[in-house]
Order: C-alpha cells, then sequence, then structure tokens
C-alpha cells in the first residue's frame, strides 16, 4: 500500500504538497482544480484501518468526484465504487477497477444500463423498487445470469441536513419502505434469476452527527433478523455513506467514531459491512484555483469579479453553500468585504459573500474544499469550457483532465439545410 503524506483537509498555503499553486496556474491556467493524490489516500485509508475488525468494503461513491484519476488511486489501494449510472460504470471499469468491485445504485436505472452491469459482472444490485426488481430479473433471464441484489430501504431517517441532499425520508424518492421490504425480498428469493446478497440504505450527505446513522442502522438490524427468521439469510448490510466534512465550522464526527459505533451492534452477526463513502473522501482533498479579473464597487458593495464562476463551482448558488476563500499570496492592508462573483450573467453567480480579504486584479485565490460534488456538476453554461482538472503527487503534478475548448463544445451541433424555410 502506498503511504500517504499529508493532511486530508487542504489548506489555502502556497503550495499542495511540493507544488507551488502558482506554478499550476502559470502552467495550466485558471480556473482549474487541483487535488492531492495524498490526501485522498489517507482519507479513505483511514476508513480502512478504522474498520480493520470487522468483515468490510469501503465503496467510493464516484458520484462525488468521477476522475479517472480519483477512481485510479481508489482502485490501486482496494477500494470497492457505488456507481449511479451507466456512465459511472464505464469510467470504473476504464479505470481497470474488477466489475466484482462495483455496487450499482440508483432510482432509475433503465435497461441498458442494467444489462451492460450484468455483462460486466457487478458485485451487486441496489434495488429501489418492486418494478425495478422485476425488470432485473427479466433482464438476468434473458442474459441467462442471477442478478446480485440487495434492497435499498427508505428508513423514514431524518439525517437533519440540506433538505436537497437529504434522502432516507418517506417522502424522499429514494428506496423501499420498511413495511414493504420483506415481502419482496421474499420475492426477490424466489426468482430463479436473483440473487439476494444484503440489505442496504442511505439517508442523506453532509450529516454532522452519529444519530441517523445509528437510528437506521437499528432499523435495518431489526428487518435483519426478521429476514433470517423467513429463512433468507443476508451476507451484507450496505449503511451507505454521507458522512460529513468541514466546510467552515462544522464538527462532523471522525470515521473511527462511526466505526465504533457501527462495530458494536455488529458484533457477532457475521454480516459483511459495506459503507459508500464519497464527500469525506474527497471533499477536502479538492481545490478551486481562480484568479481576480476586476475589482468594482457599486455603492456599498464591493465586488471581486474573478474567472471561474457557478458553471464551475455551484455549490454556493443551488445550496447556498459556504467554501472557505483564501488568497494564495495575502497582501497586507486593511482587509475589505467582498462579493466574490463570476462572469456569468445571473445574479445568482457566486462563489462567496462579505468575504474580508486585501485583493488586486490578478491575484491568485483558492477555494477550499471543492473536491466533491464541484466539478460533476459544472457546466458549459454561458458556453464556457469546464476547467482543466490536476492531480499533485508528492513533488509532481499530473494533468488529469485537459481543459475544454471552445470549439468541442458545439462540435456535435449543427445549423439547417440551406433549403429550410420557415413553415
Amino acid at each position: 500500500m502506498r503511504p500517504t503524506r499529508s493532511s486530508t483537509r487542504l489548506g489555502g498555503g502556497s503550495a499542495v504538497e511540493g507544488v507551488a499553486l502558482e506554478r499550476i496556474a502559470r502552467d495550466i491556467g485558471t480556473p482549474c482544480f487541483v487535488y492531492s493524490r495524498a490526501a485522498i489516500e489517507r482519507a479513505w485509508c483511514e476508513y480502512d484501518r478504522t474498520l480493520s475488525g470487522i468483515p468490510h468494503e469501503i465503496c467510493y461513491s464516484v458520484k462525488a468526484n468521477s476522475n479517472l484519476a480519483v477512481i485510479d488511486v481508489l482502485g490501486r489501494l482496494g477500494a470497492g465504487f457505488d456507481i449511479v449510472s451507466g456512465g459511472e460504470l464505464e469510467r470504473v471499469l476504464a479505470a481497470q477497477v474488477p466489475a466484482r468491485r462495483i455496487v450499482f445504485s440508483g432510482v432509475g436505472k433503465r435497461d441498458a444500463e442494467m444489462a451492460a452491469a450484468l455483462e460486466a459482472g457487478v458485485g451487486c444490485f441496489n434495488v429501489e423498487s418492486a418494478q425495478e426488481l422485476d425488470r432485473l430479473a427479466f433482464l438476468a433471464k434473458m442474459a441467462g445470469k442471477r442478478a446480485p441484489v440487495s434492497l435499498r430501504v427508505n428508513p423514514d431517517i431524518d439525517a437533519r441536513t440540506h433538505p436537497y441532499i437529504t434522502t432516507g425520508l418517506h417522502e424522499n424518492k429514494f428506496g423501499i419502505p420498511v413495511g414493504g421490504a420483506r415481502g419482496l425480498y421474499a420475492r426477490a428469493a424466489a426468482s430463479p434469476s436473483l440473487e439476494v446478497r444484503g440489505i442496504d440504505c442511505h439517508i442523506g450527505s453532509q450529516l454532522a452527527s452519529l444519530d441517523p446513522f445509528l437510528e437506521a442502522l437499528d432499523r435495518l438490524l431489526a428487518l435483519v433478523d426478521s429476514l433470517a427468521g423467513d429463512g433468507i439469510p443476508l451476507a451484507h448490510l450496505n449503511l451507505g455513506g454521507g458522512l460529513g466534512i468541514r466546510y467552515r465550522d462544522e464538527s462532523p464526527p471522525p470515521p473511527a467514531a462511526l466505526a465504533a459505533a457501527i462495530a458494536e451492534r455488529l458484533s457477532g452477526r457475521g454480516i459483511v459491512l459495506m459503507l459508500e463513502p464519497g464527500r469525506s473522501i474527497v471533499g477536502n482533498a479538492g481545490m478551486l484555483l481562480t484568479r481576480v479579473e476586476y475589482l468594482k464597487r457599486n455603492g456599498e458593495k464591493r465586488f471581486a469579479v474573478v474567472d471561474a464562476a457557478m458553471n464551475d463551482l455551484i455549490r454556493p448558488a443551488l445550496y447556498d453553500a459556504w467554501h472557505d476563500i483564501v488568497p494564495v499570496t495575502p497582501r497586507e492592508g486593511d482587509s475589505e468585504p467582498y462579493e466574490i462573483v463570476g462572469p456569468v450573467c445571473e445574479s445568482g453567480d457566486f462563489l462567496g459573500r462579505e468575504r474580508r480579504l486585501v485583493l488586486e486584479p490578478g491575484d491568485l485565490l483558492t477555494v477550499r474544499s471543492a473536491g466533491a460534488y464541484a466539478f460533476v456538476m459544472s457546466s458549459n453554461y454561458n458556453t464556457r469550457p469546464r476547467a482543466a482538472e490536476v492531480m499533485v503527487d508528492c513533488d509532481r503534478y499530473h494533468v488529469v483532465r485537459k481543459r475544454e475548448r471552445v470549439r468541442d463544445l458545439f462540435a456535435d451541433e449543427s445549423v439547417l439545410p440551406p433549403d429550410s424555410t420557415s413553415s
């Protein structure tokens, strides 16, 4: 196993590991996402180490950051992978990860996606509805295979997080109600095209307390015991992901605390624990580099217009999320409150509000904690090419995604034929 060398949380200093941020900005340009290999490895290994006393699998949630280099780094450590689409399946396979280490989640799997996953031989399907179960059984029968399944149970637990990222309440679209799960397990166990493997649950993201995890676990264990009485033993219990990170002043529990609480409840059961962390693996292992283009003042408001925008990092506009914003090279002088805004034609295009900074045009800024749900949620709004991505490895860096070019954005578009007329 490759040793790790740095803290999981990246600071706002002038370098990541042994590489100067000014060098990356000069060579690659801005905006640019920068990830630390060491920080990613450290975060995953913390989960693996703290769970060493019980049978477990740590399946990284690909939706948090799906760059092939991130998948490759974690794959080399022995990670499993939680995917939610056929596209993510192709990504993980392209990184040379064995399909048996893939868990296929997602509430709306299409026939073609499930067929591709069956052909690849994924380790398990996390099934979210009775209709999906029946469809998967049919596809497996047509392919002459048995599909390994677990059912994603909705435990109706309030994760006490942002409403957009809570997934375990009865009004959410995810999972099967606890009350209906037992009968559906019986149907799955009776199908010759399905192989019941386990039980799955995921209640939300950016959780700041262990209580929701443990409430969900207790409800799942009660169902596990009932199923065992029905003659349906389960090999694994998947508690999902969702452990939060520190963006500002949050104090989420560390993986060790979660592991200790879970291990106590699973002691003596002989069941494999599966977790699907994403944000807590990569969130604080990445940052967004951006450069100040203009400083302007409208009345009492001061604006720092930077070259990154809401199309690069939508979390502040979408969730009102807070990211620390720090100059790479701090200036002396009296700070002033700035709105850190981008060039996109939306008043919602901001990265930070009321940040007290000392700035001049041309200054390089780091937007911290941008390793998760950042590039993966970026877009080409205003025909803006998506940013480059860089992975720092000790005293070297690698461009793991080139910056898009404008001409590539409309390469697959076409105008109408010359002889077409309006009706």
